[in-house]
């Protein structure tokens, strides 16, 4: 099998054979990575009747084995590396007496200074973009020779390496991405309480100012100023409630307290919370006790949402019934059951709704598309999920499950 690999320049191989941190060698054999290389170069030696043989990764000016079958694994300088000299040809070479060959017969593998390799086979370890990084590589201090088979088995092998080589470079770019964005959600809760902290004063001082104006005796009741007034104070309070749910939504992926928490404990803090809308609304609340593990401020967030939606989206011919308990589902996962009999929440549009932002057009209730998206978020940074369903006898429930990211 042969792969062009001529195409691409020293520089962008070495680039890339940055990205994918084999450069360090010995240093960097750390995870059940280098054990799987370990077991395919033993199977490259065994497949191959031979005593020896290795992985060799090619840098700038040297050559690290970092897997080795009948030798130590070492480093040497790329000017005495064998495979240096062939791993860019794109396919398998074969040399059954390195003595016989001008590319070998004086490099200091094979004169005895480092080794005495006599046969000698490597096939080139290639990227998907065309860079060769480095060799399997199997050798004897004798002369001798492969099948095609056996060639074709130590190419099949090399092409695991790489898959191998791929997924260590993926855990690792995806934990640096992880890490990245845990950053990103900690500046952008840091900014979003900064802001909210700057926009509560003016209108905190708006409401105030309103409300004073609205007790005025001099403004008529009824006079197009004391509606104008009211107007203000109603759009200043849902200002006010909209910075309120940002703040939440940009915390809800903050870092986690976790700790065991008591579901009825919760709820009872909850309803003291809402007290008056639940009261206005003259809905009646069913829980069941539970302790799992969450973070206790975004779990009470996540209910808080849960209940204000279901007494915003209640259905207008009867009172508001809300269910809520949980069970354990695993031993590391617990979901929570949220159940209303308000206005529910159509199928086609349940998914859409977990999004930021999103309001239904059918909906003419007030509101600033966060809650539901919030309560995912917060079930997501547990390793979690949020799934919405039809409430038997008509609304809708909520199944929050924390995951083993608690």
């Amino acid at each position: 099998m042969s792969i062009e690999v001529g195409s691409r320049s020293e520089t962008q191989r070495l680039l890339t054979l940055e990205r994918y941190s084999l450069a360090d060698g010995l240093s960097g054999r750390e995870g059940t990575y280098y054990e799987d290389l370990d077991n395919l170069v033993l199977l490259a030696a065994d497949v191959c009747r031979v005593p020896f043989a290795v992985i060799n990764i090619i840098t700038a000016d040297q050559q690290h084995q970092i897997a080795a079958r009948g030798i130590e694994a070492s480093v040497c300088s790329r000017e005495d590396s064998m495979c240096a000299q062939v791993f860019r040809y794109g396919h398998t070479v074969i040399v059954e007496d390195c003595l016989e060959d001008p590319r070998f017969r004086g490099n200091p593998f094979v004169t005895g200074e480092i080794a005495e390799v006599r046969f000698y086979a490597s096939t080139p370890l290639i990227t998907a973009e065309g860079d060769a990084l480095g060799t399997l590589c199997v050798f004897d201090d004798s002369p001798g020779s492969i099948t095609p088979q056996q060639s074709r088995s130590l190419e099949i092998l090399a092409a695991q390496i790489m898959d191998i080589l791929n997924l260590q470079l993926r855990t690792r770019e995806l934990s640096t991405a992880l890490q990245e964005l845990r950053r990103s959600n900690e500046l952008l809760a840091e900014f979003a309480g900064r802001v909210s902290h700057d926009l509560q004063g003016p209108l905190t001082s708006i409401r105030g100012f309103a409300e004073m104006l609205e007790d005025d005796a001099a403004i008529p009741a009824g006079s197009t100023s004391r509606k104008y007034l009211e107007r203000i104070g109603a759009s200043a309070g849902r200002m006010t409630a909209m910075i309120d749910e940002l703040l939440a939504f940009a915390r809800s992926n903050g870092a986690l307290r976790v700790q065991p928490v008591s579901l009825a404990s919760t709820v009872r803090a909850v309803q003291d919370d809402l007290a008056a809308a639940i009261s206005a609304a003259g809905a009646h609340l069913e829980v069941e006790e539970f302790v799992g593990q969450a973070d206790p401020t975004q779990l009470h967030t996540l209910l808080q949402n849960l209940l204000q939606n279901a007494l915003n989206y209640r259905h207008p011919h009867r009172s508001p019934r809300v269910r809520i308990s949980a069970c354990q589902t695993a031993e590391d996962r617990w979901c929570l059951k949220f159940e209303d009999n308000g206005i529910g929440i159509a199928p086609e549009d349940r998914q859409r709704v977990l999004e930021p932002l999103v309001r239904l057009e059918s909906n003419a209730i007030a509101g600033t598309g966060l809650g539901l998206a919030t309560c995912n978020r917060i079930a997501q940074s547990h390793g979690g999920f949020l799934e919405l369903a039809e409430t038997e006898g008509g609304g809708l429930t909520i199944l929050a499950c924390f995951g083993s990211g608690s």
